[in-house]
């Protein structure tokens, strides 16, 4: 009796699970190698003193994605945890005494944005129903590309559909031509802040992600993001994925044009092809003998990546009253911080900030009566990294926050972690430090983008935020589909 074709998968984040989940359905042999001692990646969670925090992803957007995951295996969602849409959706703070509360129904949003400038609402609305096409046809369809050929994008209506989507102008004049107060700017800007580049060299394409915030909603698993970790896992072992942790990739065996064998600091595994989820640019560079990278040290140089971030995740004896789950804090120049994030990589001058505060929605992630904070601060990658730095920043950022809300936040303190640029390589080798991958940038789309398969070792695949369709979570689930979608085309199991 043959034997199912045996898949290593390197990496249990969103796009590695994604990726075993899928070829293991189709009956192949399945094993994931997971360097860190427990699954999800740079969505692994933090426990600590009672208190428990995500310690990546916190905005749970694109909802019909995860549906979309789960179905393909005949599941939901509300088999593995419960989803709840936060409202409001979010605040943002512009000063002491002035902020935008946005709420999670569309009327009510309209209302607020014609308070602020007159005419505003039937111009939302008319800039969510092109948002909403670019949804429809950007997820739907583009992102499931493989990126791997420009005949993947020549048929007629698909070009039309691009020449609609506004790939060539910027999302910074795109909302312009919309909205005037700078409030509503900003707030329409926010959403791509972290995609890799400033808003005018961002392509207004992605004002499709202002659908996915205010058409489709905000919403929190309770438990916390690692929720959906804990369901992919289960989802994955059901399917007869085994998830090995502590096994470290650091070399590979190649025979021809093929990968055989992955050598880990505990062992040897065979394989008849290997998808890599962990860091693209760390496997090509790092791990693949020189004669098989699959690009230069040069090519990785020019790449854009998308932010770095400092975070600091804190237990407070205490709940800070008058802030929602999530908040933005653009209290300074929005355009300086993106500037030295972007242009002008560097510590910023006058950072913006944002915080969660999860345990306003969900008890269970602090102990009664205390609160769970995470501050983060979108950060230039690749930048030197240290402790004084960090708690420079520390201090920085509590002199704004307390001062904005009015509270000694500080003195709340009962434990703290701040997490950056070197942790980000420790423990994910991180290219530069990255948190978010590969800039979504018009010379980084599609099939600019490294490429999902390797130009000469026939079996070896990538998926993952640097290769398509891009950084984000849903984009993650959807590259493990994508990947294990050309592997069963090319390697049909045995």
């Amino acid at each position: 009796m043959p034997t199912a074709t045996k898949i290593i998968v390197i990496g249990s984040g969103f796009a590695g699970l994604s990726a075993a989940c899928v070829l293991a359905a189709e009956g192949y042999q399945v094993q994931i190698l997971e360097k860190n001692q427990e699954p999800g990646g740079r969505a692994r969670v933090l426990e600590a003193e009672g208190f428990r925090f995500d310690m990546g992803p916190s905005w749970y957007w694109m909802p019909d994605v995860f549906e979309d995951f789960f179905a393909l295996f005949g599941k939901k969602v509300s088999d593995y945890y419960d989803l709840v849409r936060l409202d409001p959706a979010y605040t943002i703070v512009y000063g002491p005494d002035d902020q935008l509360v946005v709420p999670a129904d569309l009327q009510a949003l309209e209302e607020l944005f014609e308070s602020y400038e007159k005419g505003a609402a039937l111009k939302l609305r008319s800039f969510l129903q092109q948002a909403a096409y670019k949804y429809e046809v950007g997820v739907k369809d583009l992102v499931f590309k493989p990126g791997r050929s420009i005949t993947e994008f020549l048929s007629p209506k698909l070009l039309w559909d691009v020449l609609r989507m506004d790939v060539f102008s910027s999302i910074a004049s795109h909302v312009r031509s919309h909205f005037k107060h700078p409030h509503l700017v900003k707030m329409m800007e926010f959403p791509v802040l972290f995609l890799g580049a400033t808003p005018q060299n961002t392509p207004a394409l992605y004002s499709l992600m202002n659908y996915a915030d205010l058409g489709l909603g905000t919403w929190y698993p309770m438990g916390g993001m690692g929720k959906i970790v804990d369901a992919m896992v289960s989802l994955a072992q059901e399917l007869g994925v085994e998830i090995l942790y502590g096994k470290e990739a650091l070399s590979v065996g190649c025979q021809g044009n093929r990968v055989q064998t992955v050598e880990t600091n505990d062992g040897v595994f065979h394989a008849d092809a290997v998808v890599v989820g962990s860091d693209y640019r760390h496997f090509d560079q790092e791990i693949l003998p020189v004669q098989h990278r699959n690009y230069s040290h040069r090519y990785w140089e020019q790449r854009t990546l998308a932010p770095s971030s400092l975070l600091f995740y804190i237990g407070l004896s205490q709940q800070i009253p008058g802030l929602t789950h999530h908040t933005l804090f653009f209290d300074e120049d929005f355009g300086l911080h993106a500037e030295e994030i972007y242009a002008r990589p560097q510590w910023p001058s006058k950072p913006l900030f944002y915080t969660s505060l999860a345990s306003k929605t969900d008890p269970t992630v602090a102990p009664e009566g205390m609160e769970n904070l995470v501050i983060l601060v979108p950060l230039a990658p690749g930048l030197q990294d240290s402790e004084d730095t960090r708690e420079r920043y520390y201090a920085l950022i509590m002199d704004r926050f307390e001062r904005l809300t009015g509270q000694p936040i500080r003195d709340w303190v009962v434990y703290k972690k701040s997490y950056a640029h070197n942790d980000f390589i420790k423990d994910y080798h991180s290219f530069k430090g990255n948190a978010y991958g590969l800039a979504n940038t018009l010379r980084q789309t599609a099939i600019l983008k490294p490429s999902l398969k390797h130009r000469s070792l026939s079996n070896l695949y990538f998926c993952g935020q640097l290769t398509v369709p891009g950084p984000g979570v849903p984009p993650s689930l959807i590259s493990g589909r994508v990947v294990a979608k050309e592997l069963i085309k090319e390697w049909p199991n045995q």
